[in-house]
């Protein structure tokens, strides 16, 4: 592969629970439709709920965020806004409660072992799946039909949530992010230089192509 060709990659930060990383999603959709040929995504997750993770990995809710109804308040208006900006269709009554650990794990795995286009379509399908339909992405039995429907056996879901090694993966590349820095997401990576938040189509285009 020429360096061209290995340039022609974004990489993005991202936790599929971050209504930010939705909207910063279909910013970049909407600046990949003015480019003549398409960035590939590389994929990273991120673990926004961090700070609340139990040693087995399960979310408590009691611990004490910092985040009060106000923040929440102005984090909703902030969406609205973009939601707007972006011509984004949102159901933002979504539960805080959802945890994206089970979404993010499959997610990686099929990065890993299945083609470009079938990871994307499954990416893509769980982002819908949560942001569009209301569903729960960490139910096994839901993540098992998304993968169905983009060609993936869906009992390859229980067997990848089964399986320790993969989860440790995900962990691991949880503390990859913070050791290079990354505290928020989306992050939008290129060439050494990043964006961070749901950024314009016009500010992709400047990280991009004014490197």
């Amino acid at each position: 592969m020429s360096e061209r060709q290995a340039s022609e990659r974004i990489t993005v930060y991202s936790d599929y629970v971050c209504p930010f990383c939705y909207l910063g999603r279909a910013s970049l959709d909407q600046y990949q439709e003015s480019r003549e040929t398409p960035l590939e995504i590389d994929w990273h997750p991120f673990d926004l709920r961090s700070g609340q993770r139990r040693e087995d990995g399960t979310i408590d809710h009691s611990v004490d965020t910092g985040k009060d109804e106000e923040y929440f308040e102005e984090a909703k208006q902030s969406v609205r806004r973009l939601q707007e900006e972006y011509d984004v269709e949102m159901d933002l009554d979504v539960t805080t409660d959802i945890d994206s650990l089970p979404a993010q794990v499959v997610s990686h795995a099929l990065k890993g072992s299945e083609d470009y286009e079938t990871w994307l379509a499954f990416d893509e399908a769980v982002l819908d799946a949560l942001w569009r339909d209301g569903r729960d992405i960490g139910d096994a039995d839901v993540l098992a039909d998304i993968a169905e429907s983009v060609g993936v056996d869906p009992d390859r879901v229980h067997e990848l949530l089964a399986d320790e090694g993969h989860h440790e993966a995900v962990r691991e590349q949880f503390r990859r992010a913070r050791r290079q820095g990354v505290t928020g997401v989306p992050t939008f990576a290129y060439d050494g230089h990043a964006a961070r938040g749901a950024v314009p189509p016009e500010q992709l285009a400047r990280l991009v192509e004014d490197v």
